[in-house]
């Protein structure tokens, strides 16, 4: 059994899937360049990069340079951008994994329709020559949206658990630098700086 017959038998469900395939490569493929060029918590700049530890210490020195006293807040707030930058496409990546296995359940849906169909048109007299292509459709399109829905929510797992690790870095960063700078206390702002869990990126 070739790839062509799976699409053939699968229906436009198939094809669909196959997008979804290809959106995800993408996401993961750009989120994993994104991350191998970022800089290490205190390593030096790389292509014109440095990283986002070494971001939030600049932001809180520019603003005692400013007379800013509330650096906590400053350093939620650089904090927060450079999450968002790094969360960049893991929302599509998480509705992608959830939707797929309910695409795959649509075409089941579609092809028991389409043997149900062939039976009415039969007059009862089932042949299961004839039922075999809903039948195909309906068992193909199941295995292919939960083929693609588990790599797809493994890899994001993988990248979400990395973005945490650096979030918390940035936190601990920050915290330090807070500590050695003279400012007005805040009650904590910096803790702001925390990736949210993949539950928000499934909504």
């Amino acid at each position: 059994m070739d790839i062509t017959t799976l699409f053939e038998k699968g229906g436009p469900v198939m094809w669909v899937l196959l997008g979804y395939s290809v959106i995800a490569v993408a996401i993961v493929v750009e989120r994993l360049i994104h991350f191998g060029l970022m800089p290490k918590a205190g390593g030096a700049a790389r292509f014109g990069r440095i990283a986002p530890e070494e971001e939030i210490g600049f932001g809180l020195k520019q603003a005692v340079k400013r007379g800013v006293a509330d650096l906590e807040r400053v350093a939620s707030r650089i904090g927060s951008e450079q999450l968002i930058r790094m969360e960049s496409g893991l929302r599509t990546l998480a509705w992608l994994g959830n939707t797929a296995p309910l695409l795959g359940l649509f075409g089941t849906i579609t092809g028991m329709i389409k043997a149900f169909q062939v039976i009415e048109a039969a007059g009862g007299k089932v042949d299961a020559q004839a039922l075999a292509g809903g039948i195909w459709e309906a068992m193909v399109t199941t295995g292919a949206g939960l083929a693609v829905a588990i790599p797809i929510l493994l890899l994001l797992h993988l990248i979400e658990g990395h973005v945490d690790r650096r979030a918390k870095s940035m936190q601990r960063s920050a915290s330090e630098m807070i500590e050695m700078l003279p400012h007005q206390h805040s009650g904590g702002q910096c803790d702001a700086i925390r990736h949210e869990t993949s539950v928000s990126h499934a909504v």
